[in-house]
């Protein structure tokens, strides 16, 4: 059991028996009645994102997630196909564009289990890729000058630097979509 005082970013809990990733948590406590903490959740299984208010001090059922590493070997149709790092065990997983759009063959990733079954593929918070396609930088094009669209190797899309030019690799931040630097 978990109090809902204790939340944290990233902390997994089971509502309506389904596991859900605390997103966003503040603990309100005004100044008439009773402290509350108000969450914003997403549900491993589903996708779907939702706020909900706990009570302060509310018992929640803590999750039982496990997380193991794997390197990505394949695409085989619509199954993304992952290698356990200490057993070598294939695991088969269908493609969700929230983490596919970052895996190139050979990535690292963490596997996520609840019951005995995969729900979900976390990512490093930084991927090194190639920049495919984007519009030809100009000169005089600075940091601050703005930004453009580019193609990355994996077929992502995220907003560059006007200078960044095609043939580049850059960091992106899995979590947000964002062009972090230069490689």
């Amino acid at each position: 059991m978990l109090s809902s005082n204790d939340f944290k970013v990233g902390a997994t809990i089971e509502i309506d028996n389904y596991p859900w990733r605390i997103m966003e948590h503040l603990h309100v406590k005004p100044g008439k009645g009773a402290a509350f903490v108000r969450t914003k959740l997403k549900n491993y299984v589903t996708g779907n994102t939702v706020e909900k208010t706990f009570r302060g001090g509310e018992q929640v059922a803590a999750a039982e997630i496990n997380r193991s590493d794997a390197q990505f070997t394949y695409v085989d149709g619509e199954d993304y196909v992952f290698m356990d790092n200490t057993s070598y065990e294939e695991t088969r997983v269908p493609r969700d564009e929230a983490w596919a759009k970052y895996l190139k063959e050979g990535s690292d990733a963490s596997l996520v289990k609840w019951n005995g079954r995969v729900i979900s593929v976390d990512l490093p918070v930084m991927v090194e890729l190639v920049v495919t396609e984007t519009d030809p930088g100009l000169k005089g094009n600075t940091a601050q000058g703005g930004s453009k669209p580019a193609t990355l190797e994996t077929g992502a899309v995220v907003q560059v630097p006007l200078f960044i030019n095609a043939g580049e690799m850059v960091k992106v931040d899995t979590r947000t979509d964002e062009y972090l630097s230069r490689a």
